[in-house]
């Protein structure tokens, strides 16, 4: 049960409740393997990276998931309340006919679109806040938060650093991810399933493809556990068969895990083919092209339209724990550039900070510059700006080998699929950065660890 009122604990909390020995050790050990840990890891960043994972209580974890899991049903009503197809749906939102790729116009918005989300979640004044939220089986970092996490735990243990003290690593995301695959496309034990990426995405790492799947060999190794036998491959090397069945690596595949954007992968012949496959009924895809409509920001401009007349819980949660939207149109422009100080204004269906406008780190003439154009262009949501708290962190420099601790902001994605909870994914700022939070600002990726 959601306590809407559920006292936060502070961000340290966690830590700072650990021995003195026990959290200097953590730090000289991250510090003297930070190479091995961070070996693979996407990251921009060249000056810095994290000596430590954050530490978390095990039940301000489950309480925010809680908060996930209710939000995202939220966000799935207010969406039916308003379209019962996925076409319906984009034209509400204002998505052009055609940009989300691989889109059933005519499949209804059911509980099956709810299969994967990862909030991105800052907190303010101790409250957790979702900025946005990822409803898609394209869920970004997750490999990287689980192999980071695990890999700090495997040092602990191996040093004995943490013996006899309650704490572990989050439970792994990827596991969680496998079963949720297998549950929701019923799959038998050996499905031989497609994990298909767009290597022309600007991401780290995927201007070398080959290097890439090796990377993620392990991947599909953790696959088989599950009854997985997964294919990792570029999605424009797909084809189709005589009979429509999709081709990956020289061999039909029994499913696709769909892992790029439906709204900015590249075009391609592969990506004709999975249309073709999915067209023909013989392709089960995790998860449908609708899931992503869902994340549109919009969606939480609607919670806030609708928050009155929600039952009294549901209020209070939003309230709570969504910044105020609003769409951004001429209507409300007038108040956007007045109140600069107090507001965000973002792309409705934007994500990794493109696009991003934080009212209190812009002059007046860019502000106002920005916001006007994000009317014109159309598509835009203006959003209650809230200060991001800090946290004291410990890092390395990768220059000098040396340890320092500073105030940084940061933020949690908890990943959710088949509606469970798992783990998450920590984005931490370091000595210097600037406010937005996101992989091509240099921040740091990382799991977490629970306290129990």
């Amino acid at each position: 049960m959601i306590d809407p009122n559920y006292p936060w604990p502070p961000a340290d909390r966690a830590w700072t409740e650990l021995p003195e020995p026990a959290r200097r050790a953590m730090v000289a050990s991250g510090a003297a393997a930070w190479e091995q840990v961070f070996h693979g890891r996407a990251t921009y960043n060249k000056q810095w990276r994290l000596a430590r994972p954050p530490v978390l209580t095990a039940d301000a974890w489950r309480e925010l998931n809680e908060v996930c899991d209710r939000l995202a049903q939220l966000i799935l009503d207010a969406c039916r309340r308003r379209a019962g197809t996925a076409g319906e749906l984009r034209h509400l939102l204002g998505v052009p006919a055609g940009e989300t790729r691989l889109l059933d116009e005519s499949e209804p918005l059911t509980e099956a679109l709810l299969a994967a989300y990862r909030p991105d979640v800052i907190f303010s004044a101790g409250v957790p806040k979702f900025v946005e939220y990822n409803i898609d089986s394209s869920l970004g970092g997750g490999f990287d938060a689980d192999t980071v996490i695990y890999r700090f735990a495997h040092l602990y243990q191996e040093q004995g650093i943490l013996d006899d003290l309650p704490v572990r690593a989050a439970p792994s995301l990827l596991d969680q991810r496998f079963v949720a695959i297998r549950e929701e496309l019923r799959l038998p034990e050996g499905a031989r399933v497609a994990l298909l990426m767009d290597f022309d995405a600007d991401y780290p790492g995927l201007d070398d493809p080959q290097t890439f799947i090796r990377i993620l060999d392990p991947l599909a190794v953790r696959a088989r556990d599950f009854g997985i036998d997964l294919v990792i491959a570029p999605v424009s090397t797909a084809t189709v068969d005589a009979d429509n069945r999709l081709v990956v690596d020289g061999a039909p595949v029994d499913a696709l895990f769909r892992l790029f954007v439906p709204n900015r992968v590249t075009p391609t012949a592969g990506l004709d083919a999975v249309a073709r496959a999915l067209a023909a009924g013989t392709l089960p895809m995790y998860v449908s092209a609708a899931a992503w409509l869902l994340g549109n920001k919009t969606t939480f401009a609607w919670l806030w339209e609708d928050v009155d007349g929600l039952p009294a819980v549901d209020q209070a949660l939003i309230r709570r724990h969504v910044p105020y939207t609003v769409p951004l149109t001429a209507a409300v422009l007038d108040r956007a550039i007045t109140e600069q100080a107090t507001l965000v204004a973002k792309p409705a269906d934007g994500s990794a900070g493109h696009g991003v406008l934080l009212g209190p780190e812009l002059s007046a003439a860019d502000w106002a510059e920005g916001v006007r154009a994000a009317v014109d262009q159309g598509g835009a949501i203006l959003q209650e700006y809230l200060p991001t708290d800090r946290v004291s962190m410990d890092f390395v420099q990768i220059e000098t080998g040396e340890t320092h601790t500073a105030d940084v902001p940061y933020s949690l994605a908890p990943y959710l699929f088949g509606r469970h909870a798992s783990g998450g994914l920590a984005r931490v700022g370091y000595p210097g950065c600037d406010g937005v939070l996101n992989l091509a600002h240099g921040v740091l990726l990382t799991g977490i660890l629970l306290k129990t």
